[in-house]
């Protein structure tokens, strides 16, 4: 039996190591580079679109590309791993991943960075659910959560300081500093992996090609049509249509094909698993509401406020100490409390900061910024780490990476659609404000501006009407950003409810042994 590979014992790590600090640093140092990578190379893009000669539909494929690959690729580390072994396969992700890392920075044309950020999404996909599930490996059931707080904050850190460290690398140095970046830092990550990773028992298993090509077909698409859709104006293009209809094809057959082969790509011990197919849901819910914030926040503080990329760096900086304080805080948490609550609790907190941004307003100074931010990423520590110990519970030891990688893949997901579906809402609730906002400007609304005056002494006879337009602009844009906050403040609120669906987990009372769930 699959569960009889690794048998996890109160005091007792399925996979005892003896220098774990230094192998945790090992994994962490991998796990932040991977993440940086997704939204590292964002405000670089000008100057690699200048450098490279491409034109600014080509230089996106920078980043769909990376974020196809490691779609697709994610569903099968499971296999991989119980195949040639998961030591193996995190020494092959890592080193691949520093490869082609230097590669892109060294690209010479638009074609070469494409391939070579493809093959860093598929190298890439797996360093963060190995890691995940060494680090559950190593640690004793009583010691699990704190390995997750630990883990979660390399996942979580990475989109916050990826985009301030990305800029400050590009106006210091040169956009390739990015990816060149990854190479010193992944080199010691190397080498400590291949002095001290364990390697988890192999086991055989067939693998399901049909089933990998629906579901990488299907994720492809879907990616895909999320990642352009707003550049190509949605369900009015030809394109979108078509990706759409491909992704509901393949994921149909897909979903047929799952329950009705022996074998599939995904197995169906992983997901029958009540906590853990609960968890993902919710995993989907707060990556929509974590990505949605962190993409909308940086664009209306340089679009609204007038910050430049390394002063909304620092605005956000906020965030990350609240997420790390309470991340290392939650395994003493749970202990005392029912996780179910503690999860709750991150979820109310977290939509509370959101309503705290529906009240921003165009003349603002940056206190409130701060303060929402430390607030925010509270509740988000809050749920994270608590939610990944609630749904890896009760899940069997031999399908941790497994359930790691969908686990990952689902969070990916849900931050894309989140993503794609606020920035649709901002661009229409943009359009209507305005033309709700201009629809009351008018001659007695002027306050005395006179565009005759204005051409009589000298300035463009059109100088009222553009400055008029430009204030009106702002205002809608304000408004547009502000119903995005209040849908996503409703949104984090959604998920409370599905927290009473999870097994009670008890608390033995004793520190040195593992909650147990009824």
């Amino acid at each position: 039996m699959a569960a009889d590979l690794l048998r996890q014992e109160p005091g007792k790590a399925a996979l005892p190591v003896e220098r774990r600090g230094l192998l945790t640093v090992g994994l962490m140092i991998a796990t932040l580079l991977m993440v940086l990578d997704s939204t590292i190379a964002n405000v670089a893009i000008p100057h690699m679109q200048a450098s490279l000669g491409a034109t600014m539909d080509e230089v996106s494929w920078v980043l769909t590309s990376y974020i196809i690959a490691s779609a697709v690729t994610m569903p099968i580390i499971g296999w991989v791993a119980d195949k040639f072994g998961s030591r193996e396969l995190l020494l092959l992700c890592t080193g691949g991943f520093i490869v082609f890392s230097m590669l892109c920075g060294i690209s010479t044309s638009i074609g070469e960075m494409v391939f070579f950020r493809v093959m860093q999404g598929v190298f890439g996909a797996g360093i963060s659910p190995l890691a995940q599930t060494v680090m559950m490996d190593i640690n004793p059931p009583e010691r699990q959560v704190k390995a997750l707080s630990v883990w979660a904050t390399g996942i979580m850190i990475g989109p916050l300081i990826g985009p301030l460290l990305g800029g400050w690398l590009t106006e210091s140095y040169n956009w390739r500093w990015v990816f060149f970046i990854n190479v010193p830092l992944g080199i010691v990550s190397l080498l400590l992996l291949w002095a001290l990773l364990p390697s988890r028992p192999r086991r055989e298993r067939p693998f399901d090609l049909k089933g990998f090509f629906l579901l990488a077909a299907g994720l492809s698409m879907l990616q895909l049509f999320l990642d352009r859709g707003q550049s190509q104006d949605w369900l009015n293009s030809w394109e979108i249509r078509i990706e759409i209809m491909l992704c509901i094809s393949f994921a149909w057959l897909y979903i047929m094909h799952h329950f009705d082969t022996p074998h599939p790509v995904i197995e169906r011990a992983t997901l029958r698993d009540r906590n853990f197919s609960l968890g993902l849901l919710l995993t989907m819910m707060i990556g929509s509401v974590m990505m949605s914030v962190m993409a909308l926040l940086p664009l209306m503080m340089q679009s609204i406020y007038g910050h430049n990329v390394l002063s909304t760096g620092m605005l956000l900086a906020p965030r990350g100490a609240g997420l790390m304080l309470t991340m290392y805080m939650s395994g003493s948490i749970i202990q005392h409390f029912d996780v179910r609550a503690v999860i709750a609790s991150g979820f109310a907190i977290l939509a509370f900061s959101i309503w705290q941004m529906t009240g921003w307003t165009i003349e603002m100074g940056w206190m409130p910024m701060v303060v929402s931010g430390i607030i925010q990423g509270i509740g988000i520590g809050l749920v994270f780490v608590p939610l990944n110990a609630l749904s890896f519970a009760t899940l069997s030891p031999a399908y941790r990476t497994e359930g790691a990688s969908i686990s990952g893949l689902v969070r990916n997901i849900g931050g894309s659609i989140g993503i794609s579906i606020m920035t649709a809402l901002l661009a229409r609730n943009l359009q209507i404000s305005h033309q709700d906002l201009a629809g009351h400007i008018g001659p007695s609304s002027l306050m005395g501006i006179n565009p005759a005056m204005l051409e009589a002494a000298g300035a463009p006879g059109n100088a009222a009407i553009q400055m008029i337009d430009g204030a009106i602009n702002q205002q809608a844009l304000m408004i547009a950003y502000l119903d995005d906050f209040v849908l996503l403040m409703w949104w984090s609120l959604v998920p409370i409810p599905f927290l009473f669906l999870f097994g009670k987990m008890q608390r033995r009372g004793a520190a040195d042994h593992p909650p147990v769930f009824e």
